[in-house]
């Protein structure tokens, strides 16, 4: 019990001399000194600008940000087509079979062009998909590939029918 006590009474008494390091230089937290606020001065932004999104400022790590290409080719057949309604617009869902397995990044783009807006009351997409060349075709259930878009209420507003393109046919929903 003496020793208990001994070892508990020399622990407490270094514990409350360790208060007068908070101060000194030995204290690592210290180095650098106080910290404190200061305003930063603010851009002039557009009326539009949303202020929880930082601008994007120049650095030697960060990469320039060019125009995207998308370099995806067509995949090989659309083998299904499903249009649902969603609050606000609708989600087109499409499957597809590429020639190999191994395909990746499937997107569904545009092929109205950039403006995205309906040919004739016609809305086309491509079916796209990075597809690697030297990969095992393997079954149909493994190479089965999948994409969806939403098309907001405006969007579709004056278009009669939707269609999908792929390499070798094209699946069309109509309203």
């Amino acid at each position: 019990m003496r020793i208990l006590l001994s070892i508990l009474m020399v622990t407490t008494l270094t514990l409350a001399g360790c208060g007068g390091l908070r101060d000194s230089k030995l204290n690592p937290g210290n180095w650098f000194g106080k910290s404190t606020a200061r305003a930063t001065p603010t851009s002039a932004q557009t009326p539009n600008a949303n202020p929880l999104i930082p601008e994007e400022r120049s650095s030697i790590f960060r990469r320039k940000r060019g125009d995207e290409v998308y370099e995806g080719t067509l995949v090989h057949q659309v083998t299904g087509l499903s249009v649902e309604r969603a609050s606000g617009g609708a989600i087109i869902r499409v499957t597809g079979l590429p020639l190999r397995q191994g395909a990746h990044d499937v997107r569904l783009t545009s092929a109205n062009g950039k403006d995205d807006a309906p040919i004739n009351g016609v809305l086309t997409y491509r079916l796209e998909a990075y597809q690697p060349v030297n990969r095992a075709q393997g079954t149909p259930h493994s190479r089965k590939v999948s994409a969806g878009r939403f098309v907001s209420d405006q969007d579709l507003q004056g278009v009669r029918e939707i269609r999908v393109i792929s390499q070798t046919n094209s699946h069309s929903s109509r309203r």
